[in-house]
């Protein structure tokens, strides 16, 4: 969330998605959501990270820095602000700020009280694809470019992700492995029973569909901090050499990958991550096999949490960095029990920020079409019989690590 003054001028160094200061607060928001007549809902999405909950610990710790708030903005909204100069914002941040009334497409008024803010300081709501306004003149002359080019309202990441991998159009679950891993799927109607944040997505602020994501929070930040944190090594592309692709699952070698916390399964951040049955015959290759392995585990509880065993069991379409290793591949199938179906390179957020930019000229007429030239597989890895056997009585072990951890740490 991006804090400005009434000259449109930062009050103060951002607050990340990623960010955990709240910690402290979050539970206060979640039993004060909870309470509220319009979205007692927000109280399972409510995390560190959140805008409501970035905003009240502005509120409680810099009073004075917030007495000079006049707008926030999320990220992308910041951009478009400094281009356009006007504040604004899509239906998908809005949806996923904990402060806005997905039912009803408003903000909500019983969060506004809660976290003590002004009516004014709310950007307005657009479709993601609506044109906000042509660029300032003086953007265009520092840029380069003709005072003509237009300004859409754009979205997240992981929304713009699911444009051309075809999970908003086509309904085709996808699972992105970035920093975070996350698994994105569309619903007709919000499902507040199962667990998973709903983001309320609309092209051009008439028709609104539901996106649903859930996340692993520590996924390729995992990969990395094992890789390059622990390891040392420059280019981890080949890191996956020397994993035995026939015998995976054949040991009890576990990793927890929740390093930084859990957003979705247990909404937890002080929840952190392990390596278990570990002994001197481990190798390097071992530990890097545990930690992809401990990853896709992660994304199966996840995919139960959710509700959405029978959505994904036709095959999951993943992107994303972590996409490039075959192994982390044929991992996934085996341990999900599910088709995995990797995609080309341009199915990702820039490429669908590219397509929402065309659909929004008139170049691309449907929704329903906007993925079609889009979608392209790469290659398919389908689970393989012996490997699931394994795999599920790893399950059963790593299925029992959060409760030890939780006695262990116990204070």
């Amino acid at each position: 969330v991006v804090l400005l003054d009434e000259n449109g001028e930062s009050i103060r160094p951002a607050l990340m998605w990623n960010d955990t200061r709240t910690k402290e607060l979050v539970p206060f928001l979640k039993e004060k959501a909870a309470a509220t007549q319009d979205v007692p809902y927000i109280a399972g999405i409510l995390s560190t990270g959140s805008p409501a909950a970035n905003l009240y610990w502005f509120a409680e710790n810099e009073p004075e820095a917030f007495h000079r708030l006049a707008h926030f903005v999320i990220g992308p909204d910041y951009l478009v602000f400094r281009l356009t100069g006007v504040y604004g914002t899509d239906y998908c941040e809005a949806s996923t700020s904990s402060l806005y009334d997905i039912r009803n497409h408003t903000w909500s008024e019983e969060m506004r009280e809660i976290v003590g803010l002004s009516k004014q300081v709310y950007p307005q709501v657009r479709g993601s694809g609506c044109i906000v306004k042509n660029v300032l003149p003086e953007v265009a002359v520092r840029l380069g470019l003709s005072e003509d080019v237009k300004v859409i309202a754009g979205t997240g990441d992981n929304p713009a992700a699911s444009i051309p991998t075809g999970c908003l159009g086509a309904g085709t679950p996808v699972l992105s492995l970035g920093t975070s891993g996350v698994l994105m799927l569309r619903r007709e109607q919000p499902d507040f029973t199962a667990k998973g944040k709903n983001i309320l997505f609309s092209f051009d602020s008439e028709h609104f569909y539901t996106l649903v994501q859930g996340v692993v929070q520590s996924c390729g930040s995992s990969y990395s901090w094992w890789n390059q944190d622990i390891l040392a090594l420059a280019d981890y592309g080949s890191a996956d050499e020397g994993i035995d692709i026939e015998e995976l699952g054949a040991d009890d070698l576990l990793f927890y990958p929740h390093l930084t916390g859990d957003k979705t399964i247990y909404a937890d951040p002080t929840l952190r991550g392990a390596f278990l049955g570990l002994g001197t015959d481990a190798s390097r290759a071992d530990l890097t096999r545990a930690v992809m392995e401990g990853v896709a585990f992660g994304f199966d509880q996840l995919i139960h949490e959710m509700h959405v065993e029978e959505i994904v069991s036709d095959g999951l379409r993943v992107i994303g960095g972590g996409s490039k290793s075959r192994v982390w591949m044929q991992i996934l199938a085996d341990i999900l029990n599910v088709p995995i179906i990797r995609l080309e390179g341009n199915a990702g957020a820039g490429y669908g920020m590219a397509l929402l930019a065309a659909h929004s000229c008139g170049e691309i007429p449907e929704l329903a079409h906007i993925s079609e030239r889009a979608v392209r597989e790469k290659d398919r890895f389908e689970p393989r019989e012996k490997n699931v056997g394994f795999y599920e009585k790893k399950k059963k072990k790593y299925l029992r690590v959060h409760d030890a951890l939780k006695e262990i740490y116990a204070e």
